[in-house]
C-alpha cells in the first residue's frame, strides 16, 4: 500500500474517531475496509502524531479520542486554537444559514482534544465578553457545549427549569436539537417525566448536566418547525388566523419566525399564525402590517378589530 492511501486512512480514522465518543476495533475494521491488525497500527500512527487515542478492553470497549497534554500537531498553535474557539463560539450564535450548527460541531471537536490550560484561556477570553448570541439574551457557553454534545453523543441531560408557577424542577430529557430563533436558542428534547416532545429555552435553564445514560434516538418531528409552533402557539392566552392579502414571502419579512408563522395560500394570500395575551394587542399589530386582511379566528379578535378601527376612525377625524 502507498504512503498517500495508508495516510488518507489515518486521516479517515481520525475522522470516525471524532464523530461519536466510541469505536470498538471491530467497527473501524469495517468502516476502513482492513483488518483488526491495521487498525491497531494506525491507531498507534495517530498517538505518535500526537492525537490521544485511548484505548479500553472488555466488552463494551473500545477506542476512545480523548485530550491530551498538547495540541496534536499540523493543527493550530496555541493562539490559534484560542482565536479558532472564540470565533466558533460567536459564530454559534450567528443568523447565517447553517452556520450555527456547524460552528458547535467544529467546537465539540475542537474542545475535545484541547489541553485544560487553553481551555482556561478560551474561558477567559470569551469572559471578557458582553454577550454571546445578542444584546438580551445571555447564553452560557458552556451550557451550549454540554447540550450540543449530548444531542451529538444521544446522552440524557438534566437541569433546573422554571415551571407555570415559577418554581425550579428538575428536568430529565433525550436532546435532539438546538434550534435558533431571533436571538434566543432552544433546545427540542424528549421529556422523559412527561414522555413527550418539549421546548426549552437555554437561557432559563440552570445546572445543566450531561448524564451518562445514552438512549436510543426515536423518530422526532421537524426541528424548527416544532420549535415555531411551540414558542408561537402554545405559550398564548389567544391563537389567531389571519388571512393576509400578500406573499408568504412578504410577510415572513414582516413577522419574525419566533413571533409568528406563515403558511402558504394560494391567489396572492397567505394565513399568518400568531398568538397573543391581548387581542387589542394582535388587532393592532396585524394592521401595522399594511395589509388587506381577514380575521379567520378566534371571532373575538374580529370584535376587537372593530373597536379598533372606531378608535382609529374617531382621532382622524377633524375637531369642529
Amino acid at each position: 500500500m502507498t504512503v498517500e492511501a495508508t495516510t488518507e486512512r489515518v486521516l479517515r480514522l481520525l475522522a470516525l474517531l471524532q464523530s461519536r465518543p466510541s469505536w470498538t476495533a471491530a467497527d473501524l475494521a469495517v468502516e476502513l475496509r482492513v483488518t483488526d491488525r491495521s487498525v491497531r497500527r494506525d491507531v498507534e500512527r495517530l498517538r505518535t502524531l500526537g492525537y490521544p487515542v485511548r484505548a479500553t478492553a472488555g466488552v463494551g470497549g473500545g477506542y476512545q479520542l480523548g485530550a491530551g497534554t498538547r495540541l496534536p500537531p499540523l493543527l493550530f498553535h496555541d493562539e490559534e486554537a484560542i482565536a479558532t474557539a472564540v470565533s466558533l463560539r460567536l459564530a454559534s450564535g450567528s443568523t447565517i444559514t447553517g452556520s450555527a450548527e456547524a460552528s458547535l460541531r467544529a467546537l465539540a471537536k475542537l474542545d475535545q482534544v484541547m489541553p485544560p490550560r487553553l481551555r482556561a484561556e478560551v474561558r477567559a477570553v470569551y469572559g471578557a465578553m458582553e454577550t454571546l448570541v445578542g444584546p438580551d439574551i445571555e447564553i452560557d457557553a458552556d451550557t451550549l457545549m454540554v447540550l450540543a454534545r449530548a444531542c451529538r453523543d444521544a446522552v440524557r441531560v438534566r437541569f433546573r427549569y422554571p415551571g407555570r408557577d415559577g418554581d425550579d424542577r428538575e428536568r430529565t430529557t433525550e436532546p435532539v436539537r438546538l434550534v435558533v430563533a431571533g436571538h434566543r436558542w432552544y433546545l427540542m428534547a424528549w421529556d422523559v417525566d412527561r414522555d413527550d416532545w418539549r421546548t426549552f429555552r437555554l437561557d432559563r435553564m440552570g445546572d445543566v448536566t450531561a448524564t451518562t445514560w445514552r438512549f436510543r434516538p426515536r423518530d422526532y418531528p421537524d426541528p424548527i418547525s416544532y420549535v415555531q409552533r411551540a414558542v408561537t402557539e402554545a405559550p398564548y392566552r389567544y391563537l389567531a388566523r389571519v388571512r393576509v392579502h400578500a406573499s408568504a414571502h412578504r410577510v415572513r419579512e414582516l413577522v419574525p419566525p419566533q413571533v409568528g408563522r406563515v403558511d402558504d395560500e394560494h391567489d396572492g394570500w397567505c394565513v399568518l399564525v400568531v398568538g397573543g395575551q391581548d387581542l387589542d394587542w394582535l388587532a393592532m399589530h396585524v394592521a401595522r402590517l399594511g395589509f388587506e386582511a381577514v380575521v379567520l379566528e378566534p371571532p373575538e379578535l374580529r370584535e376587537a378589530a372593530r373597536i379598533l378601527a372606531q378608535r382609529l376612525s374617531a382621532m382622524a377625524t377633524a375637531p369642529e
